[in-house]
C-alpha cells in the first residue's frame, strides 16, 4: 500500500485510458468487418466508457471497459479483510475485458487492471490489483504455455518472486468450489499490491497490459482459421455456462459493482452471448481431458 496524492491519481487515469486505447486496437485489429461500438456513460458514481464488439468473425462478443468512480462509503466485498476502512471514502480507476470467440479453438481471456485509493484523514492509501487468465476449450498445452510464459517473463522484470506468487493466487481466485475445479488454465492474479513506488507500480501495470495483449493476440492468430464443428460448440457453450456460475457468485469485481451501485450494463459485459446449461452433459475423451488436466492448478513451465 502507497501513501499518494490527488496528483498521483490523476496521473494513473490518464495510463489507464492509454492502456484502454492500445488493449482496443489491438484486439480490433484481429477483426475484418466489424468494429468496437463506444458508449460513453455517466453515473451518480463517475464515468466511464464502454467498448463493445459483437458477432465478429473472430469474436462473438467482447467489451473492454475504462472506469472512473467514487463514492463516500466503501461497499462490504470491500472492507470484508479490511474493517478498519468502513465508512471511508474512495475513489476507483482501471480496464477491465472479457473476451468471448465464435470459434472453440480460439480460448475466452479475463483482464483487469486499477488502482484503488482510500482517503483516510488528509492522507490517501492506494493499492492496486488485477491479473488475466485464460480459458481455452479445446486442449492446446503449447497456447498454456506460451501463456505463462509471457505472464512470468513480464513479473521477472519487477521480481523473481512474483510470478509464482501471482500464479498461486490466480489458481485460488478463479476456482469454482461447488464444481471443484479452476475457471480455466489461469494465469496472474493480485490484490493489494504495490511496488516500491507510484511510478514502478505503474510501469509495471503497463507492462502486463502489453504482455496481455501480445500473448492473446499471437494466440488468436494461430488459432483463429482451424475448422469447428457442432459437437465443439456445444462444449463451448456448455463450458461458458462455468463462467457465468463464477462471475455471478464468486467474482469480487462484479460484487462490487453492483454493491456500489455500480452501472450494470458495463459490469455484466463479461456474460457470454450464448450459453448452455446441460443436465449431466456427457463428455468425450478430448472434453474429459481438457476438465481432469487442465482444469486444476498445474504448472505450466
Amino acid at each position: 500500500m502507497l501513501s499518494t496524492n490527488k496528483d498521483d491519481f490523476l496521473f494513473c487515469q490518464t495510463e489507464f485510458k492509454q492502456i484502454h486505447s492500445a488493449i482496443i486496437t489491438s484486439l480490433g485489429d484481429l477483426e475484418q468487418k466489424v468494429n468496437f461500438i463506444h458508449d460513453n456513460w455517466k453515473s451518480e458514481l463517475g464515468y466511464g466508457v464502454t467498448s463493445v464488439i459483437s458477432q465478429g468473425e473472430i469474436f462473438e462478443k467482447g467489451g473492454v471497459n475504462f472506469s472512473n468512480v467514487s463514492s463516500n462509503s466503501l461497499p462490504a466485498s470491500a472492507t470484508a479483510t479490511r474493517p478498519e476502512l468502513v465508512g471511508k471514502k474512495w475513489q476507483a480507476c482501471g480496464v477491465s475485458l472479457v473476451m468471448h470467440p465464435k470459434n472453440p479453438h480460439v480460448p475466452t481471456c479475463h483482464a483487469n487492471f486499477r488502482i484503488f485509493t482510500v482517503q483516510n484523514d488528509d492522507s490517501y492509501l492506494t493499492w492496486f490489483g488485477g491479473g488475466y487468465d485464460l480459458t481455452p476449450y479445446i486442449p492446446y498445452q503449447e497456447d498454456c504455455k506460451l501463456w505463462h510464459n509471457y505472464a512470468k517473463q513480464t513479473c521477472d522484470l519487477f521480481g523473481k518472486e512474483l510470478y509464482d506468487q501471482f500464479k498461486k493466487q490466480c489458481d485460488k481466485y478463479f476456482f469454482l468450489p461447488h464444481r471443484n475445479e479452476t475457471r480455466g488454465v489461469g494465469g496472474i492474479f493480485f490484490d493489494d499490491f504495490s511496488l516500491v513506488d507510484l511510478n514502478t507500480t505503474m510501469m509495471f501495470i503497463q507492462s502486463l497490459a502489453s504482455s496481455f495483449q501480445l500473448s492473446y493476440t499471437t494466440i488468436v492468430k494461430k488459432r483463429s482459421s482451424q475448422l469447428w464443428n457442432d459437437r465443439e460448440r456445444q462444449f463451448q457453450c456448455f463450458r461458458r455456462g462455468r463462467y457465468v456460475e463464477f462471475n455471478l457468485l464468486y467474482d469480487r469485481g462484479t460484487l462490487f459493482g453492483i454493491q456500489s451501485k455500480g452501472r450494470v450494463e458495463s459490469i455484466l459485459m463479461s456474460l457470454p452471448p450464448e450459453t448452455h446449461w446441460h443436465y449431466q452433459f456427457s463428455l468425450n475423451e478430448h472434453e474429459k481431458e481438457l476438465i481432469s488436466l487442465y482444469f486444476k492448478p498445474r504448472d505450466w513451465l
